[in-house]
């Protein structure tokens, strides 16, 4: 599965995971909230490991980078906690170092 791919889905899968936990433990959710929270904790790192690259490490790295970008549109989206400059810049590095540890030249 293409990174472009499995990234996005996998961090969906994450937040969506760790919210539900978030939910139950830390507002009082329902414990029922624990059932959908581990079935997206598995899909994530089923989704993870479709990434294709021989080092499980790189996959790991580069996937940060988009975990941070995605869990601040969740802070804005889901949270209604708009981003501010900082937020918009540290997301911004973040990217630009997953693409250069995706998009290195490596030899064989």
């Amino acid at each position: 599965m293409p990174a472009a791919l499995a990234y996005p889905l996998a961090a969906l899968a994450e937040i969506a995971g760790c919210f539900a936990i978030w939910a139950w433990w830390r507002l009082g959710a329902s414990a029922l909230w624990l059932v959908p929270a581990v079935a997206a904790l598995v899909a994530f790192g089923w989704l993870l490991a479709q990434v294709d690259t021989v080092a499980a490490g790189r996959a790991f790295a580069a996937y940060g980078g988009i975990y941070i970008a995605a869990s601040i549109l969740w802070m804005w989206l889901a949270e209604g906690q708009r981003p501010d400059r900082w937020d918009l810049l540290g997301t911004t590095v973040c990217l630009l170092g997953a693409a250069i540890i995706l998009a290195a030249p490596r030899g064989a």
